[in-house]
């Protein structure tokens, strides 16, 4: 094992062992415990650290290295440090354990996001306490919340203490999976992403005894019905610049890259692909629609008269919160006056340029490692913090570096799911990468 392998592994392992399980409320995460652990092992590696805490525990790190040019640009790495809720029944190891099996580390946050994270710390570390200090300035930035929407971290930070992270360029999650296509190998780099817009669906019914539900009106029975109508509704597609560079990137057969840009065809190309990449497709040419919490109905005996019903629902870029407000008037039909939509959360899509000198910074380190790859652009249907960065007209790509024992498949199917886990070979390559990135474009 290398020294650069052991010391991201060490760190990982610690992170996922702090358990900053975000579920959403205002008192879970306790990032301070990771903030902690990174200030400590930065310290000393002559970077300048401060700590933002907006709420009692929910802390962010930002650990800058001043560039000795003050014209020259200034990179940041971003990771964060929270994590999704966890069913420990569906794991094959102790989700907090970060144990070290053949040369794979386990743990909740293994691949979202505590290995770019570790990564990010060890190569800032490695700059800072190499002795030669960049023309650039970098900055290492460790955020809370992000698993709820980055208003506690990223968010946070963006509208109160600007200052403290201003930069030229971010790189944070995803993307660096090793793809294998016709055209040959492609490592795809995230340069924007889908808009959140989460809804309550309050489904309104009569309250009656559950001894006679003969045309009893029937909360629970209509959000089943709800449930149907969102689940099984074939959304438009709607076809971007972003996609359409990806399908070319891609390097398909001719015929199936035509379906795929073409709104009325998409469907056939999505059939021609396989499973984790038809899943990717389809979430980046549509408006998705995922049904996935329900709370209603009181006794056993007592028809509902209420039931609340959540859905993730996101935006390809170029779509609004006015297309989802028609979108439900038209999946639910006669079902829609009955039912109460509450936004939850909403942000609109973001995408960066690929003309900047950090795509090409990226795109030389990335095929020095596999040479006989290109770094294509992609989005990615979930959100990250990213989106604040490009809110504020910041370039910011998704950017790690995988062994090529990662699958596309294995990495897509690991995102707060069960048995998350990385190797250590991309692990190393990842903090190479970021410290390849930071000298060729800090200087």
């Amino acid at each position: 094992m290398t020294e650069i392998a052991a010391e991201v592994t060490d760190l990982l392992q610690r992170l996922i062992r702090n358990g900053c399980i975000n579920d959403g409320t205002p008192g879970s995460g306790q990032e301070i415990r990771s903030t902690e652990l990174l200030a400590a092992h930065l310290h000393g590696s002559g970077v300048d650290m401060q700590t933002f805490e907006p709420l009692p525990g929910r802390a962010s790190l930002v650990a800058r290295l001043p560039g000795t040019d003050p014209a020259a640009p200034t990179l940041l790495l971003m990771g964060h440090i929270d994590v999704v809720p966890i069913d420990p029944e569906g794991w094959q190891r102790d989700p907090l354990g970060g144990e070290l099996v053949d040369d794979v580390v386990w743990g909740r946050g293994a691949i979202d996001m505590l290995n770019l994270t570790a990564s990010m710390a060890v190569a800032t570390r490695r700059i800072a306490a190499s002795g030669r200090r960049p023309r650039g300035g970098l900055v290492f930035l460790a955020v809370a919340d992000e698993e709820a929407g980055g208003a506690l971290g990223a968010g946070w930070l963006a509208a109160n203490a600007r200052d403290a992270i201003a930069c030229d360029y971010v790189i944070t999650e995803n993307g660096g999976v090793l793809q294998h296509t016709p055209a040959g190998e492609r490592v795809g780099v995230t340069v924007g992403e889908k808009g959140i817009c989460w809804c309550r669906l309050r489904v309104h019914g009569t309250p009656g005894h559950g001894s006679r539900p003969l045309r009893a009106d029937n909360a629970l029975v209509k959000a089943a019905e709800v449930v149907t109508r969102l689940s099984g509704y074939r959304t438009a597609a709607h076809i971007t610049d972003a996609w359409r560079r990806w399908v070319v990137g891609m390097g398909f057969e001719p015929e199936i890259a035509e379906a795929l840009v073409d709104p009325a065809r998409v469907w056939e190309g999505l059939d021609r692909l396989p499973t984790a990449l038809a899943g990717m497709a389809h979430a980046l040419t549509h408006l998705t629609v995922s049904p996935n919490v329900i709370h209603g109905g009181e006794k056993t005996n007592v028809i509902p008269g209420r039931v609340d019903v959540e859905v993730d629902i996101r935006k390809v870029p170029g779509q609004t919160d006015e297309d989802v407000l028609e979108f439900l008037d038209t999946a639910l039909g006669p079902l829609r006056n009955d039912v109460v939509v509450e936004l939850l959360q909403h942000d609109e899509p973001s995408e960066s340029r690929v003309d900047t000198p950090l795509w090409d910074a990226i795109n030389r380190a990335a095929t020095a490692v596999y040479p006989a790859a290109m770094c294509i652009p992609t989005l990615t249907p979930g959100g990250t913090d990213a989106r604040f960065f490009r809110a504020l007209g910041v370039p910011a790509y998704g950017m790690a570096l995988y062994s090529r024992a990662m699958t596309l498949t294995q990495f897509s199917s690991m995102f707060h799911a069960n048995d998350e886990r990385v190797d250590q070979e991309s692990l190393r390559l990842t903090v190479e990468l970021y410290e390849a990135v930071a000298r060729d474009l800090l200087g």
